[in-house]
């Protein structure tokens, strides 16, 4: 007789940003604890259980009160309810969680998530035919004509030989496999290698991939000197490091690849606002370089002869002659390629896959011809995916890469012949933090990978106007990315660095309330002109930036708009009834779609395109209303919209990024992000005149390398996110 089955009871409910754990009996929002009373939590549990049903008044009173119940029930419920709904801050008139039918009960009309405290057990589940009996008769559905012997029989032997043919295969298979698979027991020695932690690490939000190449003695790698990513280079032997001497053209030299005879490294010149870009060809020794004539790409290496390179341009590979001649295409892939490497006999190409628009990154496989593309590692691929920049050992033993799991970076080796028939075998950690790991390369005829170690770590420093020099913010803080206060000044918000969580408080950091947490990634916010409301630009990993608007207190997030696109930039009219939003610029999202200005009316979701403001992004409104500021795409000119005349005119003409209204409307701060010393400028908007605020030089001496402009403090005051020197060089053993 078959056993009953008993499903186990949820012990946790997720929905929203809220968690409620029926064991602990507790509710929280974002990992942090709302204060709710035991009766309104045992309520909200009976509602979330049965989510999207109705739950009657009468079984909330027989499971809370029993049926002898003294006190005034409909009095009790309807007070419970009102606390929960105040715990959860939802409404009766707008629900977004507890739908009340009147005279009947209550519904959960969010989407639920259960927990279960503990999986079926075995002995709880009916299998098929489990309740039949050994001399049960069951059905010949399938029966036909009687079969002579003699015809059977060579089919029975036919039969029995490809089961035993099958069976020496697999077992031949599996002891090739673990012939040839490599031993490796111990954990990975991993030493330092460089110690001045000013090694450029990589930003794939903006497609920026370190590049670092070895030629057996040295490592090539991006290093940070004066603000600025510098091309360097180290003794593998003592790690003493010092910069490649580079024509001035290349102002912004990220390294692609190394020459088969080591002789020469084929550079691009990252410009920060341009999807392709030009690409070099110099000297290992620096001094001497040339550009690849008509060639623009976003990465390259070199082919296996030597003489000719492989680049990546859009979504399409060619091939071209390393004097630019003789460019044919290679293959059109489904996202934009990097770190491209080949296999030491030129039999494969692996490369990572950049998907534009969610930027999550794949390893892909090509063969020689360009056929035959796939992704590499799809059974053991992240989701989303996060794969990236692999290089083989010279003996083609193994394949190293870098993965981010559960928000950390890490070297992975893939046994080349180590799987079941000789293929790939399972990837083997080599590191396992507690830095962030990257760009790894091998060992010329050697058994270990070099890599860049980053440990993640900012100060958020407000200008002094006294003393010229920034100076520490303070919590909370001091380890926020981008920052803004209302327009009364009396509350603030920011993203932290570590997370990219959103949070407010009042100015003077009481009322402090975490109202976004992973996996949500915030990019930028706003407030709105009365300070209850917060419009913010966000995504989930994997999926495109969208719009959200949000209570100050954080309830009631809604995405925006319901559209494919991502979007990007909000910020509010100044009455709260619109927003203006742009679309991502090339290196972030989307090179081959237009960009533009638009304003959405929040109450119909209708939007239309700004007039004129077609190649233009990052837009601000104006607290008075009268301007709408914007970049264009190649962050050259900062625009200025007048919303009464409808027209725009160009206010500055330099390299800005961030732009920030100044609290009177008089002026735009912005960011110098390409010019030496990154200077901080302020543009006024009834003269045109533009006055350096601060640069650099300004920063607090010792381990800060360079900043990102962070917002306006009350007065005007500059902040900025600046980042310390954490990155370094390191090699660690594969295994043997």
């Amino acid at each position: 007789m078959p056993v009953e089955h008993q499903e186990k009871a949820a012990s946790k409910f997720r929905f929203g940003l809220f968690e409620a754990d029926s064991e602990s009996g507790e509710l929280r929002k974002s990992g942090i604890r709302i204060r709710l009373q035991a009766q309104p939590f045992r309520v909200l549990i009976c509602l979330l259980e049965r989510p999207g049903e109705l739950v009657t008044r009468e079984e909330i009173q027989q499971r809370l009160w029993g049926n002898d119940t003294i006190v005034d029930f409909d009095h009790s419920l309807g007070t419970a309810i009102n606390k929960l709904r105040e715990a959860l801050g939802d409404s009766a008139e707008n629900p977004r969680f507890i739908e009340t039918l009147a005279r009947r009960g209550y519904r959960f009309i969010a989407p639920v998530t259960a927990v279960h405290s503990a999986t079926h057990e075995a002995s709880g589940i009916d299998l098929p035919g489990s309740a039949l009996s050994s001399d049960t008769a069951l059905p010949n559905v399938h029966a036909a004509a009687p079969v002579p012997p003699s015809a059977s029989r060579p089919a029975k032997s036919r039969i029995l030989f490809s089961l035993l043919a099958a069976a020496l295969l697999a077992i031949a298979g599996f002891f090739v496999g673990v012939a040839i698979r490599p031993s490796y027991t111990a954990p990975p020695r991993i030493t330092q290698l460089t110690f001045s932690g000013r090694v450029s690490p990589g930003d794939p939000l903006f497609e920026s991939f370190p590049g670092t190449a070895t030629d057996g003695t040295r490592i090539y790698f991006p290093q940070i000197e004066s603000g600025r990513a510098m091309l360097a280079q180290a003794l593998i032997a003592d790690g003493e490091a010092s910069t490649v001497p580079l024509p001035d053209e290349l102002a912004a030299p990220t390294l692609c690849d190394i020459s088969p005879d080591r002789s020469r490294l084929l550079l691009r010149n990252h410009l920060a606002t341009a999807p392709e870009q030009a690409l070099w060809i110099v000297s290992t020794t620096g001094g001497t370089a040339r550009r690849i004539p008509g060639i623009l790409a976003h990465d390259a290496t070199w082919m296996p002869d030597g003489q000719r390179i492989l680049y990546a341009s859009g979504d399409d590979l060619y091939i071209a002659r390393d004097n630019g001649t003789d460019s044919h295409k290679f293959a059109t892939l489904p996202g934009r390629a990097f770190w491209l490497r080949w296999s030491p006999n030129g039999n494969l190409l692996r490369l990572t896959l950049l998907n534009s628009e969610t930027h999550t990154s794949t390893l892909w496989e090509l063969n020689s011809d360009g056929s035959n593309a796939h992704v590499f590692l799809e059974n053991w691929t992240n989701a989303p995916p996060a794969e990236c920049c692999g290089s083989w050992t010279d003996d083609g033993r193994y394949y190293v890469f870098q993965s981010a799991r559960g928000g950390d970076s890490n070297i992975w080796a893939v046994p080349e012949h180590g799987g079941f028939f000789g293929g790939p075998g399972k990837p083997i950690p080599i590191t396992n933090g507690p830095l962030d790991y990257q760009a790894p390369i091998t060992e010329r005829g050697g058994r270990r990978a070099f890599f860049i170690g980053l440990s993640n770590q900012s100060e958020l420093l407000r200008y002094d106007p006294s003393t010229s020099l920034f100076v520490p913010y303070g919590a909370p803080l001091s380890n926020a990315r981008r920052v803004e206060f209302s327009r009364d000044g009396q509350w603030v918000a920011w993203i932290r660095q570590d997370d990219d969580s959103l949070w407010r408080s009042r100015a003077d950091g009481s009322g402090r309330m975490q109202l976004t947490a992973r996996p949500m990634q915030v990019f930028m916010m706003h407030w709105s002109a009365n300070a209850r409301q917060l419009v913010m630009m966000a995504r989930v990993p994997g999926k495109p930036w969208k719009l959200y608007t949000m209570d100050a207190d954080g309830g009631h997030m809604q995405e925006v708009l319901n559209e494919e696109r991502s979007e990007a930039d909000p910020d509010w009219s100044p009455d709260g009834k619109l927003l203006v939003f742009g679309r991502l610029p090339d290196l972030m999202a989307e090179a081959s779609q237009p960009k533009a200005i638009y304003i959405v009316d929040l109450a119909t979701r209708q939007f239309s395109k700004l007039p004129g403001s077609d190649g233009l992004f990052s837009p601000r409104w104006s607290a008075n209303g009268k301007y709408i500021a914007a970049l264009s795409i190649d962050q050259k000119k900062l625009m200025l919209y007048d919303v009464a005349a409808k027209t725009w005119r160009v206010l500055a003409e330099q390299n800005i990024a961030d732009p920030v209204w100044a609290h009177d409307d008089s002026a735009i701060y912005f960011h110098d992000f390409a010019e030496a010393d990154q200077p901080i400028y302020r543009a006024d908007v009834a003269t045109g005149k533009v006055v350096r605020v601060s640069d650099l030089h300004d920063l607090r001496p010792a381990n800060i390398v360079d900043y990102r402009f962070a917002g306006l403090a009350p007065g005007d005051v500059p902040l900025v996110s600046a980042r310390m020197s954490t990155a370094n060089l390191y090699a660690a053993d594969l295994p043997q």
